[in-house]
């Protein structure tokens, strides 16, 4: 299997186009090559391609900016001394000054699989803003680690944001490339766009449905450090807008939940009582763990590893949006009054709950908070959302 970053530099046919251009790359740490060698290193190597700039997307890119909402500068890169533009700076869009460096933009970023990971927004962006200036843009086609399957609430019009660049579902089972093809057609975006992409990619191929096991994982933003992890982001991303741990500040963020004040022993069981079919292809494991940062520092919490992973791990079968949506139902049924939603603006966006801006609107919380509230019921909202999106998402699979 080869990735997208690999052919290019191995193909001298893919890289003709180039000739002449000037290139920016959209990168980040783990747009490496199969040796490990950063794609800027290895383009820049080259002597048909002419990298005059390069990119960053949220969390820089170096990677150096541990939690969310935290910002990076532009900087000149001390080797190549080309500029270096942050699109999680002071500009979330490429700026006028940043477009008038490139012809064609190449992005090779490894993706999540997941709606709220905001390196789709910023192709998006990326996309909108090089067909205002006639730039050309290039995907290096990654595989998605959490695979093809398709769960969660479709976003709704109005709840745009930049961890909601579209209407889609929470887990849209697509690479990025395929993404691109996506917002062309459902933005109507005039953009000269190619995607080179992956040879030997089998989405629906275990033990790894896509992710090869002679590729090694590098995270892509701080607190993506396996595939565990992306498996079950789509579910453990809600805790963002919750008073709950996600792990931030131990060594497995986003793949855990708890607090000082729950008993994970009692949650579990209460999620099996409530909703066993929807803890299918996974096993929960009661741990405790005391972040060292971000919420409940230094507190002892009582919580819940979620294993995607290991012997009982069913690709198909896994649910991790609904797994997370349980376990909020949950700690409301044992503990009703319990303080679940964070409020402060997420994302910076004002006088919206957080748990509402990363789903892409109110249902999922007021299907929690209701006390009446069934598993049918939200199976009945989210199977239509997600049925739609395997529906359109079809003409635009690559693999």
């Amino acid at each position: 299997m080869k990735f997208g970053i690999d052919r290019l530099l191995t193909e001298p046919e893919l890289r003709k186009p180039l000739a002449g251009k000037r290139v920016a790359l959209l990168a980040h740490p783990a747009s490496v090559t199969a040796d490990l060698t950063h794609a800027l290193d290895a383009l820049a190597a080259l002597d048909d391609v002419n990298v005059t700039s390069a990119f960053g997307p949220q969390h820089g890119l170096r990677g150096d900016k541990q939690d969310n909402m935290m910002e990076s500068p532009d900087f000149t890169d001390p080797v190549l001394g080309i500029p270096i533009f942050s699109l999680y700076g002071e500009v979330r869009r490429p700026s006028v000054e940043s477009m008038e460096t490139f012809d064609v933009i190449l992005i090779d970023l490894q993706d999540l699989g997941c709606r709220i990971y905001t390196f789709i927004t910023t192709l998006l962006y990326v996309l909108e803003a090089s067909a205002a200036h006639g730039k050309a843009v290039w995907v290096l086609d990654r595989p998605n680690p959490a695979g093809r399957p398709v769960e969660g609430l479709t976003l709704q019009k109005g709840w745009e944001s930049f961890v909601g660049a579209g209407p889609m579902p929470m887990r849209h089972g697509m690479t990025l490339g395929e993404i691109g093809h996506w917002f062309i057609d459902h933005y109507e975006i005039d953009v000269d766009y190619r995607v080179i992409e992956m040879a030997g990619y089998e989405p629906d191929a275990a033990p790894g449905y896509g992710w090869p096991d002679d590729r090694i994982w590098i995270n892509p933003s701080p607190n993506a450090p396996n595939i565990n992890m992306a498996r079950a982001y789509a579910g453990t991303v809600l805790l963002e807008g919750a008073t709950l741990s996600e792990g931030r500040g131990t060594t497995r963020p986003l793949e855990i939940f708890g607090a000082p004040d729950i008993n994970a022993r009692d949650v579990i069981a209460e999620m099996r009582a409530f909703a066993p079919q929807w803890l299918n292809g996974c096993t929960l494991r009661e741990i405790w763990f005391e972040p060292t940062f971000h919420k409940h520092v230094h507190q002892l919490c009582h919580g819940v590893h979620i294993h995607a992973e290991g012997p009982s791990y069913d690709h198909d079968a896994f649910q991790p949006w609904r797994i997370q949506a349980l376990a909020f139902k949950a700690i409301r049924r044992l503990y009703p009054e319990y303080d679940l939603w964070r409020d402060f603006p997420y994302e910076y966006e004002f006088g919206k709950l957080a748990i509402d801006v990363i789903n892409g609107g109110p249902a999922l919380r007021e299907w929690v908070d209701a006390p009446d509230s069934t598993p049918d019921q939200l199976d009945a909202m989210t199977s239509a959302d997600e049925q739609d999106w395997r529906e359109k998402r079809g003409q635009y699979l690559l693999y």
